[in-house]
């Protein structure tokens, strides 16, 4: 089956630990703190391999983490930065945040490279937090967490034109006739099972990419057969052919099939129908000679519109010539870029949240409350009871912008500051 669409968990690397140590030289009894700061995490990094051409890697094994850093060490030596995790995709990927469906990333076009997650930056040595009145502190910052993402990797072609029809009506033969594509070529009643690309190359060295749309049938948009799957390929093409069995070798009637087909094309996305259009009127080679009622039926209901009609065989190759030119002159008219989705959502908010605080007034008992994941984590290895912790504690309040914002609020000295199990009295 081919694969073109996966959702996967991602992490990004732990940062490491700073260090808690002392100089312990020959003549240097009471050395001052040399711990090293931690190494900061791996990055989750998707990389455009233009090798693959499926999400097939991502189908079987759901979860990805970075490296965590290494803590700090001694002496000042500072810890190893964890290993970047490379997540290789085809051209033309779009990542999403799973809980939200907003995009993150499109690798399309140049943009080939895209850091998804950062790792968590690593914290410092003791040796950062020596003052005047501190000179040997017994804390040091922790690295700070890892964040870990549920995404939905979704693969739209990138293709200039797409080949649109009900099964076997030679989507697959009008690919491999006119393009350097070799698609598996057989009577399947049902559908191609996956997108086949090739380009059309002209004389003049210019050319186009053209992609065959399978599982297009009544009901696709709504997910019959496999057509909910595919119909995502449709959205980067700029000009769309629609193949129909112009001998109506299975007696199905063209006019209805386009018809079909474009209603499942609005009901997916109504700007598909924006597109410009062209009608391959296929089989030539079976019709009689003279024979060419349908085709004129298609020319009646369809060129008023300005959807042309050119009749081929993409068995003989009769008629090819005048539609390709046709779809380049098209191309050429149409001056917009190919589609590149916008990011919509940036993960590294999530690390902010985690970084957060929230300041609020309980209206029980007008204390200030103070909360936020840091502020707990800080609370669970910092000393309160001891002086040199308590101004440690202090330190951190003023650089995270905690006691800025408790004046802000308009505490006033002798007031209750409450964070979590701890209570005690504001003093500036």
């Amino acid at each position: 089956m081919f694969a073109d669409s996966a959702k996967i968990i991602i992490k990004s690397g732990k940062g490491g630990d700073g260090h808690v140590s002392f100089r312990r030289e020959k003549y240097v009894p009471n050395g001052g703190p040399d711990g090293g700061d931690g190494g900061n995490g791996g990055d989750v990094i998707f990389l455009v391999d233009d090798g693959m051409n499926t999400l097939a890697d991502y189908r079987y094994k759901r979860k990805f983490a970075a490296q965590a850093g290494e803590d700090g060490k001694k002496r000042n030596c500072h810890g190893k930065k964890g290993d970047d995790l490379i997540l290789k995709v085809p051209a033309g990927t779009v990542i999403k945040d799973a809980a939200s469906d907003r995009v993150i990333a499109d690798l399309s076009g140049a943009n080939k490279r895209q850091i998804v997650l950062t790792g968590g930056r690593g914290g410092l040595g003791n040796q950062h937090f020596a003052t005047a009145t501190m000179q040997a502190p017994k804390y040091a910052q922790p690295g700070q967490e890892a964040v870990e993402l549920e995404v939905n990797l979704e693969l739209k072609v990138i293709a200039d034109v797409g080949l649109v029809g009900f099964p076997n009506v030679g989507k697959s033969t009008l690919l491999s006739r006119v393009t350097n594509a070799q698609p598996k070529i057989a009577n399947y009643h049902f559908t191609t099972l996956q997108p086949n690309l090739g380009v059309v190359d002209f004389e003049n060295g210019e050319g186009f990419v053209i992609a065959d749309i399978p599982g297009l049938i009544e009901g696709a948009s709504q997910g019959i057969g496999l057509g909910h799957e595919f119909l995502r390929h449709i959205e980067r093409t700029r000009v769309i052919i629609h193949i129909v069995d112009a001998a109506s070798v299975e007696g199905r009637d063209p006019v209805e099939d386009i018809h079909a087909i474009n209603q499942e094309l609005e009901s997916y996305d109504p700007r598909l129908l924006e597109k410009p259009q062209v009608i391959a009127a296929n089989k030539l080679d079976v019709l009689y000679e003279g024979e060419s009622e349908v085709i004129d039926q298609l020319k009646k209901e369809f060129e008023p519109r300005g959807i042309m009609v050119y009749p081929i065989s993409a068995v003989s190759g009769q008629g090819l010539k005048e539609l390709l030119y046709a779809v380049k002159k098209l191309l050429d008219e149409i001056h917009e870029e190919p589609i590149v989705y916008a990011s919509e959502y940036d993960p590294s908010q999530q690390q902010a949240v985690q970084e957060a605080f929230t300041v609020e007034i309980d209206p029980q008992d007008g204390a200030f409350v103070v909360e936020g994941p840091k502020i707990e984590k800080m609370l669970g290895y910092t000393n309160l009871e001891a002086e040199r912790g308590f101004l440690f504690f202090q330190k951190f309040l003023k650089e995270q912008g905690i006691l800025k914002e408790l004046e802000q609020k308009g505490i006033q000295d002798g007031d209750t500051v409450r964070m979590y199990a701890l209570e005690f009295e504001y003093y500036k």
